[in-house]
């Protein structure tokens, strides 16, 4: 009987591929399968983290992306159409499970912070065994690039998508001691209004690509609304304690 391989879904951080863990290194190196996400004719970003890292023998697994973004025109349904692509690329991970082959699955910052693997996770570690490694999140990395503590003492940190509705947007931030918006991207002019119009604006720093060799920081007023890329972020730090 054939032994099934091992599912690995390991967090290689934000874009420094420095970040990585040693964890997450040797199970990488050591893994016949490496399988990431990208986007169709792009290297991948978790790929680009890795690269360097990975052997020669080691087989390489593309699960392509269907579409890069959540606005199709109808009666076409993004949630439909990736999560055909997720049933789609679990099967092919699956094909290598079967075969005893183990595989890492790459991603990006953390594999259970908005991370693709998740969804490979919930289809797959039902049947095999998975291992899930954490990677350091685009968060911690903005915070830290940014020089930003996020929480003194006994404040609590919101973590918001930008795609969030502006009024869902708006009500969440009203009450939050600190906050980090995520997938701002094409979402930047919505975010900023919800910010200038609670007054949040002036505490809340942007950053593109934190870690990563193209890494951009600007004031918020400075950004351009047009070019704003899916990976930038915006941290609205804690107010300070002096302890």
């Amino acid at each position: 009987m054939v032994r099934r391989g091992r599912l690995m879904g390991l967090g290689v951080g934000p874009g420094d591929a420095e970040l990585i863990t040693l964890k997450a290194l040797r199970l990488l190196q050591k893994a016949p399968v490496v399988g990431y996400f990208v986007a169709k004719g792009k290297r991948g970003n978790a790929f680009g983290i890795v690269e360097e890292y990975l052997q020669p023998e080691q087989t390489l697994l593309p699960l392509v992306y269907p579409l890069t973004t959540e606005v199709l025109p109808a009666p076409l349904c993004y949630e439909q159409v990736i999560s055909d692509f997720y049933d789609e690329a679990a099967l092919q991970v699956a094909e290598h499970l079967d075969a005893g082959r183990d595989v890492a699955v790459i991603c990006e910052g953390d594999p259970f912070f908005y991370g693709s693997y998740m969804y490979l996770h919930d289809r797959l570690a039902p049947r095999y065994e998975a291992d899930v490694i954490p990677g350091v999140c685009s968060m911690l990395g903005g915070a830290s690039v940014l020089g930003a503590p996020l929480v003194y003492r006994n404040q609590s940190l919101l973590v918001l998508s930008g795609v969030l509705p502006a009024e869902q947007l708006k009500r969440r931030l009203a009450g939050a001691d600190a906050a980090v918006i995520m997938k701002v991207g094409r979402n930047f002019p919505k975010v900023r209004l919800a910010l200038s119009e609670l007054g949040l604006d002036k505490r809340a720093l942007y950053v593109e690509r934190a870690t990563m060799a193209n890494q951009k920081i600007v004031s918020l007023d400075q950004v351009d609304p047009q070019s704003s890329p899916y990976f930038s972020l915006i941290i609205v730090p804690g107010e300070k304690w002096q302890g």
